[in-house]
């Protein structure tokens, strides 16, 4: 079957930095929706009209990967709003309850970068924004949407966000 829009592409990959650095490696196929937004769309232009056993290495640009680093999401938030509990890698969906940080989006996902005595810091940027990537895809399988997958434009109800947390071991920033 030939990928076209919608469809859902069972896809395996290697995702570098441009430094040639592992960032994810997907060994076993995972499903991806083609024509929604589980891919970036330089990859769906990339896959569109191939077939099972189509491979590519891409380059991908922050703009059209990730996004620029933006350090206007990056602030601080005092630690007693956040309990004992808090941690570099936690993440909250908009920001925290009782932040006092004015002018922050609701629809951004916020992650704990660093915690110190008396303040955390926060960062809305995605893990990978400002950074460019080599991806090495290839596509292991072609299927018809469900209708289901059709009307949510995603194979999964919370859709696909590669890599949505920094790996733990690496710096990116």
């Amino acid at each position: 079957m030939m990928i076209s829009s919608p469809c859902v592409v069972s896809l395996t990959w290697r995702l570098e930095d441009a430094q040639g650095v592992l960032i994810d490696e997907l060994e076993a196929p995972v499903e991806f929706f083609f024509g929604g937004d589980d891919l970036l769309a330089k990859v769906e232009e990339a896959l569109n009209g191939q077939e099972a056993g189509f491979e590519i290495k891409l380059h991908l640009e922050p703009e059209h990967a990730f996004g620029d680093y933006n350090p206007d999401l990056v602030f601080f938030e005092e630690r007693a709003i956040f309990g004992e509990q808090v941690e570099p890698g936690m993440q909250f969906e908009g920001p925290p309850e009782r932040a006092v940080t004015e002018g922050l989006s609701s629809d951004v996902l916020y992650t704990v970068t660093e915690v110190y005595d008396t303040h955390v810091v926060l960062d809305g940027n995605h893990p990978l924004a400002g950074i460019a990537l080599r991806l090495d895809v290839k596509v292991r399988d072609v299927r018809e949407a469900t209708e289901a997958e059709a009307e949510a434009g995603s194979v999964s109800e919370a859709g696909i966000s590669v890599m949505s947390t920094a790996p733990s071991s690496s710096q990116l920033h």
